[in-house]
């Protein structure tokens, strides 16, 4: 069996692809632990300026193992509820807390159903532009749960409370265009389209100086979280870091000579 996660990299994009066609990329174990893997090696590398994921197929991600819940549900693979917590805890609750410390920024190109999980996957993601096939719900309520991978916490930053109380409280499919009113994703492209819209948007951040976006990232996550007077504090600490750097007096003698900077990310 091919490997859960497909990676390509040029020209410090990775282009990551979840890899399970057959069973519309489910977020199961063997998915979670290839994104945690690849994610962490990129971050950590710094080679890789932005990461893309998308799906195989015709779905970027349909959400939990339905087939192992049924297990579970029927007795088959039954686990205590404490057992139950340190699953999910332990589980693909990883993967919301790494993507949200990372300084790499990652592109959601969904391509097809992103639901459940696969739906609060994007959101994890910053910035997600969909093709024209693509469909999103929060749709745990269908099946009797809630959303166990951090998505009461992510999918209200991304669309709003009350359009969040209503996708959760539904579970209702919304279109990709539905997706974007809601401001769920930021373009809707043809389907053929996607992936090309996807590399030439991590080309323009990856145009820019890798630490720099890098620190913006990191800044704009914490921003979500903290008072004004604590991301002031921040922000000055990274820009003081951010006036030392050779891109900026690379960047500085570009604009004066008129010519396109090259940056080193040093």
């Amino acid at each position: 069996m091919d490997a859960p996660l497909k990676v390509e990299i040029e020209e410090g994009i990775a282009l990551l692809t979840m890899n399970r066609a057959e069973s519309r990329n489910p977020l199961d174990p063997e998915m979670q632990d290839a994104l945690l893997d690849t994610l962490s090696a990129l971050d950590a590398g710094q080679e890789v300026r932005v990461a893309i994921l998308t799906g195989a197929g015709t779905a970027f991600c349909a959400g939990g193992n339905v087939r192992r819940m049924g297990e579970a549900a029927s007795g088959a693979k039954e686990r205590t509820p404490a057992q139950a917590r340190g699953y999910y805890r332990w589980g693909i609750q990883r993967l919301p807390r790494l993507i949200e410390n990372l300084e790499l920024p990652v592109i959601a190109a969904v391509n097809g159903p992103a639901m459940g999980a696969g739906c609060d996957l994007a959101c994890m993601c910053d910035l997600r532009i969909a093709g024209e096939s693509a469909r999103f719900a929060e749709s745990f309520v269908k099946l009797g749960i809630i959303p166990g991978d951090g998505g009461a916490w992510l999918l209200p930053r991304v669309v709003g409370f009350a359009r969040a109380a209503e996708m959760a409280l539904t579970g209702d499919t919304l279109s990709a265009q539905e997706a974007l009113a809601a401001g769920l994703v930021s373009r809707v492209v043809p389907d053929a389209e996607l992936i090309p819209a996807a590399r030439a948007l991590a080309a323009r951040i990856a145009a820019n100086p890798p630490q720099a976006v890098r620190m913006a990232r990191r800044l704009l996550r914490e921003a979500w979280n903290n008072r004004l007077d604590t991301v002031l504090e921040m922000s000055s600490a990274m820009q003081a870091v951010a006036h030392t750097t050779d891109d900026h007096k690379e960047a500085l003698a570009a604009m004066r000579e008129k010519r396109k900077p090259t940056y080193k990310g040093a």
